[in-house]
């Protein structure tokens, strides 16, 4: 039960920051916000607070916010429809029954002519007793419907009639804001637990490994690795990591002396991608210094934007398979193994899980933010808008490719983790 709390409460996490992000830009740029989701499916709860209505959803596999103007959500009233009204002292429509099950004593019938609650909001039509009436519609008028109520959103508050601009950041801050998320999580890492100094001193060497086998002793201080200066354990990682089965030269200070040795690691193999290793391990000191957590956060968001890129990368290439991806199953089952090492790790899993949605978010795939923001550079370059119903069926063809996708991946982690 731990393990599915702790996988709520860091997956909900990040889908909440994520969509704070586009719920943050679209009040700032004015736009109505209907409703803002955690989770997908069935509505557990929810709450209408202002203009928008704040929902938890019964699957916990993402969320959304949903923005006036979008996806069909604005209310045409035909000509002939009949609808109920109710009026202010200043006579504008406050509420619009769209059927005519209404008791309440106050209500105008009307057949509409002609209606416009986008632009310049009024209705037009004939009342019980055959005259021609025509009433202003207030900004926040309601629009009542088989027991559902949605204010209209005149076309200013809509997403579609905002600059470029602000419409290009609503969407681009939610994968930022998984970015400054990360950051924050390795902050306070860097001030809870310490930041690493890095420095590369051998603290522990594996019995019969390739390391002991050229003579590698602990504490040895790495100077040089395949002819290149190192002046931080990452640095000679990556080295070994790069020359699997190849020698190596590393030099080490021991004792005040230099000590020149050839090392050849080990060949492994890790979700289709080749590395070297040589059995040595390493326990960094800490230093506890609020600076040097802003920079550690910093550096640690950037490695692994960098090191998520370069994984997309050889997917692309090929050197990686579908099997090496993994879906919600997969996810839970890593926050299941990392929970068992402690809170810090915990947290640093959970940091680099928000990079990670964050650059998925960003591919430019359609029904992806990365998709949306690739039509508005596509608009921008030719200074009108890509057809509504033609990106609409780019991002519908998308959204079953993804689910396509999302299923294939779950099966192959069902099939790693439960047979």
């Amino acid at each position: 039960m731990e393990n599915v709390i702790a996988f709520i409460i860091i997956f909900g996490s990040l889908v909440f920051f994520h969509e704070f992000g586009h719920f943050l830009l679209a009040k700032r740029a004015g736009i109505m916000v209907r409703e803002f989701a955690i989770g997908m499916g069935p509505k557990i709860i929810g709450i209408q607070k202002g203009e928008t209505l704040y929902t938890l959803r019964l699957l916990p596999l993402g969320g959304y916010v949903r923005m006036a103007g979008e996806d069909f959500d604005t209310v045409e009233l035909l000509p002939g429809y009949r609808v109920g009204l109710i009026l202010n002292a200043q006579d504008e429509v406050t509420k619009i029954y769209l059927n005519s099950n209404v008791s309440n004593p106050d209500v105008l019938f009307l057949e509409t002519e002609v209606a416009d609650l986008n632009d310049e909001l009024y209705i037009k039509g004939y009342d019980d007793e055959g005259s021609l009436v025509r009433f202003s519609v207030s900004r926040t008028a309601v629009i009542h419907e088989k027991g559902q109520k949605t204010l209209i959103a005149p076309k200013d508050r809509q997403f579609d009639s905002k600059p470029l601009m602000g419409r290009f950041l609503t969407i681009l801050a939610g994968p930022v804001f998984n970015f400054i998320l990360a950051f924050f999580i390795f902050l306070a890492l860097g001030l809870l637990n310490g930041v690493p100094t890095n420095e590369p001193i051998i603290t522990e060497v594996q019995e019969n490994s390739p390391a002991e086998v050229a003579g590698i002793q602990k504490g040895d201080y790495v100077k040089t690795s395949d002819g290149k200066p190192v002046e931080t354990w990452t640095e000679f990682t990556e080295t070994i990591q790069e020359n699997p089965g190849e020698s190596v030269s590393v030099e080490v200070e021991r004792n005040g002396e230099l000590v020149t040795l050839q090392v050849t690691p080990e060949e492994m193999e890790d979700a289709g991608q080749k590395f070297g290793q040589i059995g040595v391990y390493y326990t960094s000191p800490v230093e506890k210094n609020p600076l040097k957590a802003i920079v550690y956060g910093a550096q640690q968001t950037w490695f692994w934007i960098a090191k998520i890129f370069e994984l997309l990368g050889m997917l692309v290439t090929g050197q990686f398979t579908l099997d090496a991806l993994s879906g919600p199953v997969g996810i839970y089952k890593a926050t299941e193994k990392v929970a068992q090492y402690g809170i810090f790790n915990l947290m640093n899993w959970a940091a680099v899980l928000s990079i990670n949605l964050g650059i998925m978010n960003l591919l430019p795939l359609p029904a992806l933010d990365g998709g949306r923001l690739l039509f508005f550079l596509f608009e921008a370059v030719r200074g009108k808008p890509i057809d509504r119903k033609k990106e609409g069926m780019v991002h519908f063809v998308g959204i079953m490719l993804l689910m396509l996708l999302m299923i294939v991946v779950t099966w192959n982690d069902i099939q790693k983790f439960f047979f």
